[in-house]
């Protein structure tokens, strides 16, 4: 899924290429994604002019003139294609898997791919977003300036759980998912599976400053590319040469030389999930309850 850092991605490239252009017409090629779309989503759409772009979370969020703003969720294997294209001639057949289809009177076509519709559309009252019942409750951005160590630590205080779920509910940080917590944790030099209540200030302070950290080189790189992620100009996204953790089980870290001296990064199951880390640099615990399959 994409996370973070490719949704930005993904956001700043149709800033480029939208904002400010008017919508000529607009198309749909299936009822909807994860949910239907809109009724006349289509309808609604054309005439519209494309005033801005922002990102909460992982939903990209598209104002239009008159009031209205487009919810836009990439769901597990989501992109964005952008072309260009007369906008005085007929669009053409979709491409496979693309279920909506935007034209714009400054000849951009944006498409949205979703071949496993996972994603989502929606549209909602300018001024109303944020208390979508898929936005209301979500927590700061890690980018934003509401987010620093002693938020985390006050939400983390008392909590059994693990640092891993802690970060990953939407509710205490938006937008974070499994690669760059993984990585966040690696540099934070803290164990995945530790409990969230036993992370001590120092430690949350410096959490925060990692997690801000590697969520900006990601997007300077363009995201990372994995599976069916790329950027919307069909560029692949770099970060991943650049993990330390993620993916990595059986490697050396870049601080450790790996086997034979040490037994290289490890993966083990949390929540279903595939967790990676450095058990010597993040600890060697094997208490935690979790599943080491």
């Amino acid at each position: 899924m994409p996370e973070l850092p490719e949704v930005e991605t993904v956001m700043r490239g149709m800033r480029v290429h939208l904002e400010g252009h008017t919508i000529s017409r607009a198309s749909t090629h299936h009822t909807g994604l994860r949910w239907p779309f809109p009724p006349d989503l289509a309808r609604a759409l054309s005439g519209r002019r494309i005033d801005g772009f922002a990102r909460r979370g992982k939903y990209i969020l598209i104002t239009l003139s008159g009031g209205m703003v487009m919810m836009l969720h990439l769901g597990m294997s989501g992109r964005i294609v952008l072309s260009e294209m007369d906008p005085t001639l007929p669009d053409a057949d979709p491409a496979p898997h693309e279920h909506l289809v935007i034209t714009t009177t400054q000849g951009a076509r944006c498409g949205l791919v979703d071949p496993r519709r996972f994603g989502m559309v929606d549209l909602v009252a300018a001024g109303q977003a944020e208390s979508h019942r898929l936005l209301a409750g979500m927590g700061p951005e890690p980018l934003g300036n509401r987010f620093d160590g002693a938020w985390l630590a006050a939400r983390g205080q008392g909590r059994r759980g693990s640092i891993k779920s802690l970060l990953l509910d939407q509710r205490v940080v938006a937008g974070l998912g499994n690669i760059y917590v993984a990585e966040a944790l690696f540099r934070g030099r803290i164990h995945p599976a530790r409990a969230a209540g036993d992370v001590g200030r120092a430690e949350y302070d410096r959490l925060a400053t990692e997690i801000r950290a590697v969520l900006e080189e990601a997007i300077a790189a363009g995201g990372s590319s994995l599976r069916d992620y790329v950027q919307p100009d069909g560029e692949l996204g770099y970060f991943q040469h650049a993990w330390r953790v993620y993916g990595r089980e059986g490697a050396g870290c870049p601080e450790c030389p790996g086997p034979p001296v040490c037994n290289g990064v490890v993966r083990i199951t949390q929540s279903g999930r595939s967790s990676f880390f450095c058990p010597r640099l993040q600890g060697e615990e094997n208490d935690f309850g979790e599943d080491l399959s």
